[in-house]
């Protein structure tokens, strides 16, 4: 009889086993700045009124029930707050995750063609393999800006379903000029996905452009404005293109407590914008400080977060832990990536913490 380890290389794609699962990591109990986190609802009084209203919102709701999946209040919410017109529909799922897995599913199953640039979110690449869809990656030039003639080459060479771009882009944080996305818009035989996870911090948008593409949707996600553990992300654009990608959509995806947690979470959306703009100057000031520190070199970024390179990141990644600070070692996710920490924006407090670990660790 064949072992355990046999029957799993025999029976799992080789396409699978030759991906590695997305990292995370385990709790950290000092100041996490890993995963582009809002800090400021770690506590305080309006963290404590979120909570209660949640508790009281979660005993009204029919949780021993399924959820309905279109879940009109919800979208009704998304809309009141964060202006999705009215013709455009809107997919929601578990974290902005579960959303590229639908699209992969209903567009790449098969060996569809995906272009992404990189680096960029690795669950772009994962998910596309998953489904035995063919992965194309486009890499960025050596200071992370776009390099628009290979990418266009690989439109034209590839012709491929779907093309993900992410503005601002993860783990770069840098926005890519208008012109050049709407050139590779307008090159694109397939679906264009803008993901604008970092929109409330790059204040800028595609939103009021969408309807002028018929290839463009625009995808989302709550998690980096607050509500991380409440896994919520949205994609919307035509009518035409939601219906079909949610017939892949599983048919209780977000559940009860999901729902009514976003629901309250965007009724107090002034304040976690509040949180937003607080970041945006936490970052401008990181960006100074790490240039002040011999031999680093911050990256521009419009996100929640700061890419820097070190002399040695690895180093300087277990000096930050020994302080109590966890950050992000990106450094073999990519050629590009090399000596690369990705730092997230916390509260005013815990950054002039990370300053102050720096400044002893990088001389």
């Amino acid at each position: 009889m064949s072992s355990r380890d046999d029957v799993v290389a025999k029976t799992i794609r080789p396409e699978v086993r030759a991906l590695k699962a997305y990292p995370v990591t385990p709790p950290w109990p000092g100041i996490k700045l890993e995963l582009m986190e809002d800090a400021h609802l770690d506590a305080g009084p309006s963290t404590a009124a979120m909570r209660r209203e949640i508790a009281e919102r979660v005993a009204e709701s029919a949780f021993n029930r399924y959820p309905d999946p279109s879940a009109p209040a919800l979208k009704s919410k998304l809309r009141e707050k964060l202006g999705i017109a009215a013709q455009h529909d809107i997919l929601i799922g578990t974290g902005s995750d579960e959303i590229i897995t639908m699209l992969s599913q209903a567009i790449l199953a098969g060996g569809g063609t995906v272009v992404s640039l990189e680096p960029s979110f690795a669950v772009f690449k994962n998910a596309a393999l998953a489904v035995a869809g063919r992965y194309v990656g486009v890499p960025l030039r050596a200071d992370f800006t776009l390099d628009l003639d290979a990418t266009l080459a690989a439109i034209t060479r590839e012709q491929p379903r779907l093309i993900w771009v992410v503005c601002p882009n993860n783990p770069t944080g840098n926005q890519y000029p208008d012109d050049a996305v709407e050139q590779i818009i307008r090159a694109a035989p397939g679906l264009v996905i803008i993901d604008e996870a970092y929109e409330p911090f790059a204040q800028r948008s595609w939103m009021s452009r969408i309807d002028e593409f018929p290839n463009v949707l625009i995808m989302r996600t709550l998690s980096k404005i607050g509500l991380a553990g409440v896994r919520l992300g949205y994609i919307f654009g035509a009518p035409a293109w939601i219906s079909e990608i949610n017939k892949v959509r599983g048919p209780f995806n977000v559940g009860v407590l999901q729902q009514v947690g976003a629901e309250v979470l965007l009724d107090h959306y002034d304040e976690l914008k509040h949180h937003a703009a607080l970041m945006i100057q936490e970052r401008e000031r990181l960006q100074v400080e790490l240039a002040k520190l011999p031999g680093v070199t911050p990256f521009p970024s419009l996100a929640n977060f700061v890419l820097a390179r070190f002399p040695d990141a690895g180093a300087v990644f277990d000096a930050l832990k020994a302080h109590g600070i966890l950050v992000r070692n990106l450094s073999a996710m990519h050629p590009l990536m090399a000596n690369t920490l990705r730092i997230s924006i916390g509260t005013a407090e815990q950054m002039d913490k990370l300053i102050a670990a720096l400044k002893v660790i990088c001389v």
